[in-house]
């Protein structure tokens, strides 16, 4: 189970499609104008950008500095992605808890660093994109959006950078005891069995954490503003991997499916009576405060869903694609892709097929729940494409790819496979090591903060 992975059985949707971000199937030629694409919400910007001292000193972290322009940097990051102003009010009210963030975020890097770990560009380069491609993003989206509005790339690229090498540390302290042996896996799969007929829950979560009684006040206005954001629209997913201090912000603030003895009473209060797709008020847990999302609720043992077996075949475009005018090589790519889908001998022939066409890349997803697949289009294509039939050419802007629905059938996913479970088990403990570790950080650092 790799270190800084979601659980695949929660993200299979967007891992299945990940490089068709922009999908649309494409009937006529390529050149073929795309349909107009609703622009995100741009952040207003003031007539007078709002600039402190980017070289005055905010705090002192056991040595190391955070100045004013790193939490300038940081709030603005903030502001564009959920659509605000990045106005002297707005950013004001932001700087408490960013501080404290960016302050965690000293701890735990030097704890990376003590213990010798390092993180590649490349893994950081692999998650900003994921994140792109799960929101509708074309790849490089956040750095030219954040390049309109003066911000360089480097605070979300120290961000992620962390969160993916905090992840790494813990997998590092537990070891051995991160895997859940097959009679921790059994006591799971017993445990749920005796609830079969009772309700879980499909949860987003964002966890601003409190550490001193003192910070209270300013995490509570600054859960209040995000629940302001995420009730006007701003992307769930994007505002947890940036501000929540859940182990689960790397996958969008995603918790799966939990059951009701999983949960804080706080919070289990809370998504018993909310509908489907709300977002709560503040929640007071223990460590600090939860905002959450109701994605879906069920009956353990009672999930009756269409699950298929899918393959995708993506070939990358040389340069994003103008549908106006498409390239040589993009003409190429989708022709080549047409000339597999009328040739393929089923879904096992479909690999020999993809061999004459440079750069293919071939992904198999065996087990896919259907009404999991957020793109409309997408999930239709799967319900009812003919089995081992491909698909026309679908085209994104980034590239374009056939689906081969292998195997298609009914199953009760009330219960998860074993495989989900020990996921599950894995995540907790991940979470639970977290939080101890950074009291254990936070006692013993020496933080000197300046007015």
């Amino acid at each position: 189970m790799p270190s800084e992975c979601p659980p695949m059985h929660r993200l299979i949707a967007a891992a299945l499609f990940l490089s068709l971000g922009l999908l649309a199937p494409l009937a006529a030629a390529i050149a073929q104008p795309a349909p107009a694409k609703p622009a995100p919400a741009a952040a207003a910007k003031p007539a007078a950008p709002y600039s402190p001292d980017a070289s005055h000193i905010a705090a002192v972290v056991n040595g190391d500095l955070i100045t004013d322009g790193d939490i300038d940097a940081r709030r603005r990051l903030f502001a564009i992605s959920v659509g605000l102003p990045a106005s002297a009010e707005v950013l004001d009210r932001l700087t408490v808890q960013v501080k404290q963030q960016l302050i965690d975020e000293r701890l735990r890097l030097q704890e990376m660093l003590r213990r010798h770990i390092i993180i590649q560009d490349t893994d950081i380069a692999s998650t900003i994109l994921g994140i792109e491609r799960r929101n509708g993003m074309a790849p490089g989206f956040l750095q030219k959006r954040l390049a309109a509005d003066g911000l360089t790339m480097r605070s979300m690229i120290d961000q992620y950078r962390v969160q993916i090498g905090w992840t790494r540390v813990l997998r590092t302290l537990l070891g051995p005891a991160a895997e859940p042996t097959p009679a921790e896996i059994e006591e799971r799969e017993g445990q749920l069995k005796s609830q079969i007929g009772q309700t879980e829950y499909e949860i987003g979560e964002v966890f601003i954490p409190i550490s001193e009684p003192a910070q209270t006040g300013d995490a509570q206005r600054f859960a209040d503003l995000v629940i302001q954001q995420l009730r006007g629209g701003a992307p769930f997913a994007v505002v947890a991997a940036q501000f929540s201090q859940s182990q689960t912000a790397l996958q969008g603030g995603d918790m799966g499916w939990v059951q009701a003895n999983q949960l804080d009473e706080e919070v289990l209060g809370v998504v018993k009576v909310m509908p489907n797709g709300a977002i709560s008020n503040p929640v007071r847990v223990a460590g600090g405060i939860s905002i959450v999302t109701l994605r879906g609720k069920r009956e353990i043992g009672n999930d009756v869903t269409l699950m298929a077996h899918i393959k995708q075949i993506f070939v990358p475009f040389d340069a994003p694609l103008n549908p106006q005018a498409p390239t040589e090589a993009q003409r190429r790519a989708v022709d080549g892709l047409r000339s597999i889908a009328n040739s393929a001998r089923g879904c096992d022939g479909i690999e020999a097929a993809t061999k004459s066409i440079p750069g293919v890349k071939l992904t198999e997803s065996k087990d896919v729940r259907i009404d999991r697949i957020g793109n409309p289009n997408l999930r239709q294509l799967a319900a009812t494409l003919p089995v081992d039939k491909p698909s026309e050419p679908l085209i994104a802007q980034d590239g374009a790819a056939l689906i081969i629905v292998c195997a298609r059938d009914t199953r009760n996913a009330g219960v998860p496979a074993k495989k989900e479970l020990a996921e599950q088990l894995f995540s907790e403990r991940m979470e639970l090591l977290s939080r101890q570790l950074m009291r254990g950080l936070q006692r013993r650092a020496v933080i000197d903060l300046r007015a």
